[in-house]
């Protein structure tokens, strides 16, 4: 709901983490559910949910160096899931079903960003389409009983700031037409993260589950920033001559831990209990900015805007997610 799209005044900064936005918060019992739980932002948030008593399930396409990338945080468990394989989705979901767990919440991290080159799925689908929403689209769908069974779930996509610079291609969504641009797809791909944590929220919120969508801020350091190249993290202020990270909250360029605060905000925080369908930023609900701004190494545009929660987007989302997923 778009009347909810303002900041609520949580009391953290920028430079917040994640231990300080859970701080005294008590998830024992609670079932959390991590895409690529195992690398990155993503190990960084099961591992402050874990310290908070939570139990925290990783999908990960190679179960096995994700366990060997958890070893050591207790309370993280490895189940095999590659998001652009509706089959390896459907049996992810199936045994977390098939288990009898209710999911408090399903945080979906995972992601590729940016490939130089198109690439597609087995069913032709743009990859960061695929894999950054469809998969996610997919699995969440999947997951509804035990979302439901939580009486009380949430269920956080982590976006990006750049959804500001695409909308959804909604006659082309995978680039099949030739004209391919790496940095217009990631931004379509997270576009759709916001728009489909909006449309959740609106249909499931009678069931006591609730959606957000999380910006964590530019990590560097991750797996996803990291596919820029030495060179390209340099030319965006993220490193300086040394190639050493650079460092400033204020502008949305954070550590690990403090990129995973609005994530753990999201999923956790008693802040957002009568609050949903918002794009979050800075571990509070972002303000509304629909002025065009560029992107620059001093400037990273990173509030919500209006088309990025527009109930008729959503719902034309939510629909051809629905078709593609049944082709």
């Amino acid at each position: 709901m778009t009347h909810q799209q303002k900041p609520i005044g949580s009391g953290f900064t920028p430079a917040s983490t994640a231990d300080e936005v859970l701080a005294g918060t008590d998830l024992t019992g609670r079932n959390v559910i991590v895409t690529g739980g195992h690398a990155g932002i993503g190990r960084e948030v099961a591992r402050a949910l874990t310290a908070r008593g939570a139990r925290v399930t990783a999908g990960s396409r190679d179960p096995e160096r994700a366990r060997e990338a958890v070893a050591g945080i207790e309370g993280v468990g490895i189940s095999r899931l590659d998001l652009a394989d509706p089959v390896s989705v459907d049996a992810f979901a199936e045994r977390w079903n098939g288990s009898g767990r209710p999911l408090h919440a399903l945080i979906n991290c995972a992601g590729v960003a940016a490939p130089e080159h198109r690439e597609v799925d087995a069913r032709g689908y743009e990859m960061q389409f695929a894999v950054n929403h469809l998969g996610h689209f997919q699995l969440t769908l999947a997951l509804l009983p035990a979302l439901r069974a939580a009486h009380g779930a949430r269920v956080v996509n982590v976006t990006s700031g750049a959804h500001r610079f695409s909308t959804i291609r909604w006659d082309d969504p995978h680039f099949a037409n030739g004209d391919y641009e790496p940095h217009l797809a990631y931004a379509q791909s997270k576009a759709a993260n916001v728009l489909f944590a909006a449309e959740l929220d609106r249909r499931w919120a009678v069931d006591g589950i609730r959606g957000y969508a999380a910006h964590p801020g530019v990590v560097v350091g991750t797996a996803l920033n990291a596919a820029a190249g030495t060179e390209g993290l340099r030319a965006a202020g993220l490193i300086d001559e040394d190639g050493r990270p650079v460092i400033d909250p204020a502008v949305g360029k954070k550590t690990v831990r403090q990129g995973a605060a609005t994530i753990v905000f999201g999923a956790a925080s008693p802040l957002l209990a009568d609050i949903g369908g918002v794009y979050l930023k800075d571990s509070d609900v972002a303000p509304l900015d629909d002025e065009p701004r560029p992107l620059t190494a001093d400037s990273i545009p990173s509030d919500a805007t209006s088309q990025s929660l527009d109930p008729g987007n959503s719902l034309r989302l939510w629909e051809l997610s629905e078709r593609l997923l049944a082709a």
